[in-house]
């Protein structure tokens, strides 16, 4: 048997082959459950012991090589398909190139305008904790305030839940900042709403803050002003009271649009204005819940949602478009 394994040997070394076909043949015949190294090591327990040994080595080294050259076939025959179906030296052919989605657009366009004034970003987890998203903005347990901000609660005791606003990062950046302070703080937020074609229950928000001495509300205006004659291109707005716990006094922001198309229409509800953002003076509770000194400091704070300005400026009457990832729809942002 020696002499027929040496014989097997001298086969496998010199084998070659074609097609996966014949690889594949080859495999069975030594390596299959009624292969040739199988019978063999059937017929071990059936040489005798002073020629155990040597059987022993023999057949190792018939394994060896088998298995040595099923893997130097497999490399060449990769190496053929490749050569035969693919030159790889040709031009690619054209890809479909993607494009940014509108959210990000804006929200870059956004960032740019407010990083001209000297505003960095910040960012914080979308999961939050009860003090850094209500607490402490000046909305504690049981405040009425929070009926505007249902959300959705992954733990209770304590309270864990999605975010409802940025304006958490402003409180972790705070935590860990004295002023002069100047941020924006853009990202996805949550909120338990009906979903329709102006309200969703998953949005996008960029909050800005600033925080130094002897800010005014003035200063709040100028700063707003700007940014709507850099993103619009309109600097028609208005300023309407309103209530928020964590500024005061606080203000809704309007901008004039005009009733241009039939979205437009849609959008502002025929009034041509549209509401883009809320703003305030931060409250001192706020400053004091954050150890920084309310006697010293005071500051300004504004928010907005992304998709109501995109819809705006690309003329989409349906929130819901951001979210469906047609194609279609977002094909349309190929070239901008």
């Amino acid at each position: 048997m020696i002499e027929k394994i040496e014989e097997l040997l001298t086969e496998v070394n010199s084998f070659n082959a074609t097609s996966k076909e014949e690889i594949e043949n080859f495999r069975i015949k030594y390596n299959g459950k009624k292969g040739v190294l199988n019978d063999f090591f059937e017929k071990f327990k059936e040489v005798p012991n002073d020629q155990k040994k040597e059987f022993g080595q023999k057949i190792n080294s018939l394994k060896q090589a088998v298995a040595g050259k099923l893997e130097n076939l497999k490399d060449s025959s990769q190496s053929a398909i490749i050569t035969e179906k693919e030159d790889l030296t040709r031009p690619a052919f054209p890809l479909d190139l993607g494009s940014r989605h509108p959210i990000n657009l804006v929200k870059n366009r956004i960032i740019e305008i407010f990083k001209s004034i000297g505003f960095a970003v910040a960012d914080g987890p979308e999961i939050e904790d009860d003090w850094h998203n209500f607490t402490a903005l000046n909305l504690p347990e049981y405040h009425p305030a929070r009926d505007m901000q249902d959300t959705f609660f992954i733990e209770q005791n304590p309270d864990i839940l999605l975010r409802t606003h940025t304006s958490s990062v402003q409180i972790r950046y705070m935590e860990e900042n004295q002023p002069p302070i100047r941020i924006l703080s853009p990202g996805r937020v949550f909120r338990n709403e009906a979903i329709s074609s102006r309200s969703h229950c998953i949005f996008h928000q960029i909050e800005g803050l600033y925080i130094d001495e002897n800010v005014s509300f003035a200063d709040l205006k100028q700063t707003i002003q700007f940014f709507t004659t850099e993103l619009f291109g309109k600097s028609k707005i208005r300023m309407r009271p309103s209530y928020f716990p964590f500024t005061e006094p606080s203000a809704e922001i309007d901008v004039y649009w005009g009733l241009n198309s039939e979205t437009d229409y849609r959008i502002t509800k025929g009034t041509g204005w549209l509401e883009i953002m809320g703003c305030g003076m931060v409250d001192p509770a706020v400053l004091k819940n954050v150890n920084i000194d309310a006697e010293k400091y005071s500051g300004y704070a504004f928010g907005m949602g992304i998709e109501r300005i995109t819809m705006l400026l690309y003329q989409m009457s349906d929130i819901r478009m951001f979210f469906e990832n047609d194609i279609r729809t977002l094909e349309q942002f190929k070239s901008l």
